[in-house]
């Protein structure tokens, strides 16, 4: 090979080069705060969540918002229930809204992170993968007129067993929800451990799904014992799906944060300002929200990732949690079918 062609090849190597550790230099300039979030997104104000982006180019003013409700239970009947408020959401935005029935928790993260879910309630501790992994923005929660809101992670088993405390649970069946659930898997994790058991090590963990496939396990005897999230159950119990009777509460944490509402960080400005107004003033009087929660709660409050899900952040850390595409993996498990009995 003749020198001169030697030293071009050499010298488009070296800018090639340099236009790579520049292109690098620059981008790492534009991020100066990353914390757990996906490389794709930048926290450079320091509230935990993504920013929303600078460059107009990259946001999103759809004609149609599609909504989603955490996947606790039958997706159809919780689209009857938010009928109203996607209607006021609507009214709003000034935008159509469709409702997009999320068959697990993954399946709301990865419908956000590629831009196909602009809106969302997500589950207390699948909130914390969706604004890591996909660029999530909580804004409000489900509260009381005074603005109180919570539920408890309860163990329940059935009224006669003869588990009695915590510590009972070795060597049987216990039915957690999914590894990304708060009140179903992180919590108790983190919490049972002090109180001299450990999941998995000293109980067999079997993964339901839904908080709704534990409960009506532990009912049917399928499981010994399961850890819930209380709201689930109180819904469960005041629709008839299951009897409180036939269950028992060995033990029960301090509250936790409910179900988050937000939306995708790329929406542009002033549709997050109207998505965020229409929580904020949507008047439950009436509503099927107000039938269906209205124990629990009568309004939507605002609330932030950083503040109100700290403690979530403290559980997720203290299992190790690392927020990773294949950690979004384990939100896909569903309840394995029964085999049949020959």
């Amino acid at each position: 090979m003749p020198n001169n062609l030697i030293s071009f090849i050499r010298l488009m190597a070296l800018a090639l080069a340099a236009t790579c550790l520049i292109g690098t230099s620059a981008a790492a300039a534009e991020c100066k705060n990353r914390g757990d979030l996906d490389s794709r997104y930048c926290d450079d104000n320091g509230d935990l969540v993504a920013d929303t982006p600078t460059d107009t180019g990259k946001l999103l003013n759809p004609d149609t918002l599609i909504f989603s409700y955490t996947p606790v239970e039958d997706p159809s009947v919780y689209e009857n229930v938010f009928t109203e408020f996607m209607d006021y959401l609507s009214k709003k935005t000034g935008k159509k809204v469709k409702w997009y029935g999320a068959e697990s928790y993954a399946a709301q993260v990865e419908a956000m992170r590629s831009g196909r879910l602009h809106v969302a309630g997500i589950s207390t501790g699948p909130t914390v993968f969706g604004v890591n992994l996909a660029g999530y923005v909580p804004m409000s929660i489900m509260c009381k007129g005074d603005g109180s809101f919570g539920y408890k992670l309860q163990l329940i088993t059935q009224q006669d067993s003869d588990i009695m405390k915590v510590s009972d649970l070795k060597g049987r069946k216990v039915a957690h929800v999914t590894p990304s659930s708060n009140s179903g898997n992180q919590a108790p994790r983190a919490l049972f451990k002090d109180m001299g058991v450990v999941p998995d090590q000293d109980y067999e963990v079997i993964y339901s799904g839904k908080h709704d496939n534990s409960i009506m396990g532990v009912a049917n005897r399928d499981y010994d014992a399961a850890p819930i999230a209380s709201s689930v159950l109180d819904r469960m119990a005041s629709k008839g799906i299951v009897n409180k009777g036939d269950l028992r509460v060995i033990w029960e944490s301090q509250p936790f944060p409910t179900t988050s509402y937000g939306y995708a960080h790329n929406l542009h400005p002033d549709l997050q300002k109207s998505v965020s107004d229409a929580f904020l003033t949507f008047d439950w009087k009436g509503t099927a929200l107000a039938k269906e929660f209205g124990k629990q709660a009568d309004k939507f409050c605002a609330i932030t990732f950083k503040e109100q899900w700290k403690p979530i952040r403290v559980i997720q850390t203290e299992n190790g949690v690392v927020y990773s595409d294949e950690a979004l993996k384990g939100l896909k498990l569903k309840k394995k079918k029964k085999k049949k009995k020959s």
